[in-house]
């Protein structure tokens, strides 16, 4: 018999810091770039969206490659493209860590709204909020002092 799967994944992250790095004049590139990126692990990006400072991503994954290793490989690949194209003065940098969510295939079109929408979701709410509330959610256990990272300047 054949092996069968249809894993899907609600990923978020966010840019070192928060910062709003992620420019309306180039974003939808960066989307592209991580569509192409994650077929290396047999993955396909069937949305993404955010807005300058986080993204959100639905992924159809493999079995055969850990979820890590597959969002390593795409966060790892779009910051080179980001530097190496020059789209900011100094060094882009992602935020350690990610969210991953399972979506089943009943709720695939609300999460591509959802991915869709977030200029006007973003209006009423902030990323950390938005975090948080996935996390409440899905039930997943966090301790908020290490939820998000922090710049501290001396």
């Amino acid at each position: 018999m054949s092996t069968h799967h249809g894993i899907l994944l609600h990923v978020i992250f966010s840019t070192k810091y928060r910062r709003r790095y992620l420019h309306d004049a180039w974003r939808e590139e960066v989307f592209a770039y991580i569509g192409g990126t994650v077929k290396d692990h047999k993955a396909a990006l069937l949305k993404a969206g955010g807005i300058e400072d986080h993204v959100h991503l639905l992924l159809r994954i493999h079995p055969e490659f850990a979820i890590s290793k597959t969002i390593q490989l795409l966060k790892t690949n779009a910051s080179k493209w980001i530097n190496e194209e020059r789209k900011l003065p100094g060094r882009f940098q992602w935020q350690r860590g990610y969210g991953a969510f399972s979506v089943s295939q009943s709720m695939v079109e609300v999460v591509k709204a959802y991915i869709s929408n977030q200029r006007a979701h973003h209006a009423q709410q902030t990323f950390e909020r938005e975090y948080i509330g996935f996390l409440d959610k899905h039930k997943i256990q966090y301790d908020p002092k290490y939820v998000f990272e922090s710049e501290f300047l001396a």
